[in-house]
Parts: C-alpha cells; sequence; structure tokens
C-alpha cells in the first residue's frame, strides 16, 4: 500500500498550511513559516504552480496518489453538479477522513493505519481499506477487543474534535453514524478546487 514517507514538515512549508498535522511538523511550521530550502527568495509563481501546489494539497491532506486522484477526478465529473466539489466530498467520504474528523485518530495517516490493520468495523464487518467510502446509515465502530478499546479510549480523550452535522459520534460507545453526505460547507481543507479541476482537465 503505497503511501508518503518522506518529512512532514517540508511538505506543510512548502505548501504554506498545516497539511499535516503531527506535532512536529505543526511546530516546525510556526518557526518557520517560509519554504524549505537554502536562500529561498519569494517569487511570483505562475498559474501552473498555483494549480499544482493546490493539487499537491488535497493529495498530502487525504493521503492519496496521483493516479487514484484522477480516477476520482474522472468519476467526479460523471456526477451531477460541480467536479471540483464532487471530487472533495469523494476525498471527505474516505473511511480514514471520517475516523480523523469524528475524533478516533490524531492524524489523518493513523487514522489509515488503524484501518489498514483491520482495527474498524463498518456495519460490523471489518475494513482494512482506508479509501472504503462510507454511505448514510453506515455505522463505523472499533473492532470488539479489549486492547483497541483501551487504545481509541485514550485517543478519544485526548481529542477536541469540532461537531459534524453529516456524522454522529458517540463517546461511550465509540460509534460514528453516517447520517448524511458531506456538503461544501463540510469540506475540511480550505483549497481552490476550481484551479485543481482546470489543472486535471488537461
Amino acid at each position: 500500500m503505497a503511501r508518503y514517507t518522506g518529512p512532514k514538515a517540508r511538505i506543510n512549508r512548502r505548501l504554506g498550511g498545516l497539511v499535516y498535522e503531527d506535532r512536529g511538523a505543526g511546530r516546525a511550521l510556526e518557526r518557520r513559516e517560509q519554504p524549505p530550502g537554502m536562500h529561498t527568495r519569494p517569487r511570483r509563481p505562475t498559474n501552473y504552480g498555483l494549480a499544482l501546489m493546490e493539487k499537491q494539497k488535497i493529495k498530502h491532506y487525504y493521503g492519496v496518489l496521483e493516479r487514484q486522484l484522477r480516477r476520482y477526478f474522472e468519476k467526479a465529473k460523471r456526477l451531477k453538479g460541480n467536479s471540483g466539489e464532487n471530487l472533495l466530498v469523494m476525498c471527505e467520504r474516505r473511511l480514514d477522513n471520517v475516523i480523523r474528523r469524528v475524533g478516533l485518530a490524531h492524524t489523518r495517516p493513523q487514522a489509515r493505519q488503524g484501518v489498514a490493520h483491520g482495527h474498524f468495523c463498518v456495519n460490523g464487518v471489518k475494513v482494512t481499506k482506508p479509501s472504503f467510502s462510507v454511505r448514510p446509515g453506515d455505522v463505523i465502530s472499533i473492532r470488539p477487543r479489549k486492547n483497541l478499546k483501551e487504545l481509541y479510549a485514550g485517543v478519544v480523550a485526548e481529542a477536541s474534535p469540532e461537531p459534524l452535522d453529516w456524522v454522529s459520534f458517540d463517546a461511550e460507545s465509540m460509534e460514528a453514524t453516517v447520517q448524511g453526505v458531506p456538503g461544501p460547507e463540510d469540506i475540511s481543507l480550505p483549497v481552490d478546487v476550481n484551479t485543481v479541476v482546470e489543472f486535471l482537465s488537461r
């Protein structure tokens, strides 16, 4: 299963935002907000460069690679409505993203690892694909193992996630219920998706 394993702080500094939420990467961005590299001088990026950076934000934020992102985009174009919004909604519905947003993980890479290791069930069935797309009515729960319950109880106690309109979370049972489909206002990543659509349409 391919994933980015390089320095996360450099990505945050290069893209100018908290794309990776690790504490170390966040502190590095606070200390030095300028892009990485020696003797970097501010240069006005081209339209191509701006679109490329916005696309990279989506890839690193949701943990998808180029081929998968383009598959999402091709599917988003076939759906009704704005292709860019459809693309981001598909990313928001990924199982690893939902687990992160309800507070069962501190970061998306952590949520991805938990899913890949079989820690979570959807409607009582173990799921090991982080890209699994949740649907309204799905119930996400932790596998009934004592060590996993204790592990994620500690994570939930430390987390302070923002409440979601389309997913409800019961902290006692540690179950998340998908109540609907996320809308454009539910997108957690600030990104100019229109430039991404133009970039991917070339």
